[in-house]
């Protein structure tokens, strides 16, 4: 099936989102990363002043040599005017490198502050905002959008006012040395102002969709690097290779060369603007120093103004480009950093005392924020400390939304939830998790080596404990036949290892963390019968003394339970024991006899 791929929703809304120049208020948001280095932005600004001053006394002091060294033939006055020429440009090189070099340094720091704060706020951010935001637009905003803040943070900033500095400066030399001249020059700006207007409207639809089409081709790299063994699987390299090529690659292209033929108009349109100044002035210009009204030496100057004056023109268009992926870039960073943290620790929430494990689920009922529909309606749960509660039930009637709420990565939006009878909204999220634990159907390993992703839920941990927490789920004997023993790379994902192998060392990971409640969440789906064997073995000792939930589609993991709590669309309907449950003959039942039998 050749389905072609269409441009998501948010392309055409990002595009409508950014439609605008300057913005006051991403213009505050973003000067709070200035604020700390005011103080060398100033003397990179003082710095501009006097390099500007430098450029624009360039054609006044051809004048001076012209008109008070060669027609006068005094080789003294040409020989100071070209040492005070030459003093000048050495102090505008001197003054520019270190402009450039201050402000690249300000640039690199403040995207290191945004990038820092960005990657704080992601780690804060609650479940719900990761399922509404793809991989690579998170991507995107903290290493693209933030990228344009250096191109602007370092050139355009004290550039635009260099521009303005320059335009000045220029209109006020060429004002003083002649006022005809200067008339006849000024009369092209009005079409360079209209020109201006006309590129900026243009440039800015373009680069409001090159800016999205960056945005998607990004979403769409990251979902087929993350899928690449399912690709691979079913054979669709040469499809994906295909829609990636003839629509999100191009789609790219098409935009970039749209912009890129705007950007490449305008330049033309200046150019002869100004060789049309140049042309009248010289003519006028040379008919005046031919009737002795006018020196030889304004006429230079004059011509030497005028190429100056346009190119701070033409850089202030580029400038004003700049500006704008700044604002649009800025969006986005902002719209990130504003986006509100679900569940945040109250302002007077207390440390979690050492838990001892009895859960209680009071009248809770939660839906998500963007989504009225109850997931769980009404739970009155009771888990004695140190016992060991299955959830089952089919899928999506909320077993694993009630371990996120116990887990405080959602709130409930009725009710409460307590571990030895104290509100977890009362607690400090970090004091909480720090004493639970959970494996996860596909657990996640980082990139590094086996002894760091056993020692992720307890940096302080031995050799020697690392060693017994393997040895006692069984993950021991596997990880001496890889390569290096404990400190093989798995590579990011645990690309290196198999499912069961992933498992084995969550498994470790979090009987070395030593939580007192612990979630298995389908921690065994995924494995094969001989590892299943294995993990049964270890999950004694590693749900012994602790409050465990375990949701599973698996009987053996089950019928140990202490407790069975059958769930149905977000409602309790049974609970008890396996034997109880099926002298009821209710739903768990009919679950064990259709689902659960091995």
């Amino acid at each position: 099936m050749n389905t072609k791929i269409i441009p998501p929703a948010f392309i055409t809304q990002s595009e409508e989102y950014l439609d605008k120049g300057y913005d006051p208020k991403v213009a505050r948001g973003l000067a709070q990363f200035f604020k700390p280095y005011y103080g060398r932005m100033l003397l990179s600004l003082v710095f501009m002043i006097i390099v500007t001053a430098a450029s624009v006394s360039g054609p006044y002091f051809v004048k001076l040599a012209i008109d008070e060294g060669i027609v006068k033939n005094d080789i003294v006055a040409l020989r100071n005017v070209a040492l005070i020429y030459l003093g000048v440009s050495i102090v505008q090189v001197i003054t520019n490198i270190v402009r450039i070099r201050l402000m690249s340094r300000v640039g690199q720091h403040i995207l290191y502050d945004v990038r820092m704060v960005m990657f704080n706020h992601l780690q804060k951010l609650s479940l719900s905002f990761y399922n509404r935001y793809s991989v690579g637009r998170v991507i995107t905003r903290v290493i693209n959008d933030v990228g344009t803040l250096r191109e602007f943070i370092t050139w355009a900033v004290l550039a635009i006012v260099r521009n303005m500095l320059a335009i000045i400066g220029i209109l006020i030399a060429m004002l003083s040395l002649n006022l005809r001249l200067s008339l006849l020059t000024f009369a092209v700006l009005p079409i360079m102002v209209l020109a201006t207007i006309l590129f900026r409207r243009a440039a800015r639809r373009n680069y409001r969709k090159v800016r999205a089409a960056v945005s998607w081709t990004n979403s769409v790299l990251a979902e087929n690097v993350n899928g690449v063994r399912v690709v691979q699987a079913f054979s669709r390299q040469a499809h994906n290779y295909k829609n990636f090529k003839d629509y999100v690659n191009r789609y790219f292209l098409e935009r970039s060369l749209n912009a890129a033929t705007v950007a490449s108009v305008f330049t033309p349109i200046v150019d002869v603007l100004g060789a049309i100044a140049t042309a009248v002035v010289v003519y006028l210009g040379g008919t005046a120093v031919l009737g002795e009204s006018i020196t030889a030496g304004v006429l230079i100057a004059f011509v030497l103004y005028i190429d100056r004056l346009f190119d701070p023109i033409r850089d202030l268009s580029r400038r004003f480009d700049t500006l704008q992926s700044t604002m649009a870039g800025g969006e986005r960073i902002l719209e990130l950093l504003n986006t509100p943290i679900e569940v945040q620790d109250a302002a007077d929430a207390q440390e979690m005392a050492p838990i001892v494990g009895d859960v209680r689920f009071e009248g809770v009922s939660f839906h998500y924020s963007d989504d009225p529909t109850l997931v769980l309606d009404g739970i009155d749960l009771h888990v004695e400390a140190g016992k060991t509660v299955a959830l089952v039930g089919e899928t999506g009637a909320g077993k694993t939304t009630i371990v996120k709420l116990l887990t405080r990565f959602h709130d409930p939006t009725l009710g409460r939830v307590l571990v030895d009878g104290v509100d977890l909204r009362t607690v400090t999220q970090q004091s909480l998790r720090r004493q639970m634990g959970m494996v996860l159907q596909d657990p996640f390993l980082f990139n590094g080596s086996v002894r760091e992703n056993i020692l992720f839920g307890r940096l302080g941990a031995s050799d020697e404990d690392v060693i017994s927490a393997a040895k006692a789920v069984g993950a021991h004997d596997f990880i001496m036949r890889l390569k290096n023993g404990y400190d093989t790379s798995v590579e990011e994902g645990g690309a290196t290892l198999s499912v069961g192998q992933r498992q084995l060392i969550s498994f470790a990971r979090a009987l070395l963390a030593d939580p007192r409640i612990l979630i298995l969440d389908e921690a065994t789906s995924s494995v094969d019968t001989q590892t299943e064997q294995i993990i049964q073995k270890a999950l004694a000792t590693l749900l012994k003394g602790r409050t465990s939930f375990v949701i599973a589609h698996r009987l053996s993991t089950i019928t140990s339970a202490d407790k069975i709590v059958v769930i149905h669309d977000g409602k309790i309907v049974e609970q008890g024991t396996h034997a109880e449950l099926l002298a009821n003959q209710g739903m768990y039942y009919d679950l064990y006899k259709t689902g659960f039998q091995e």
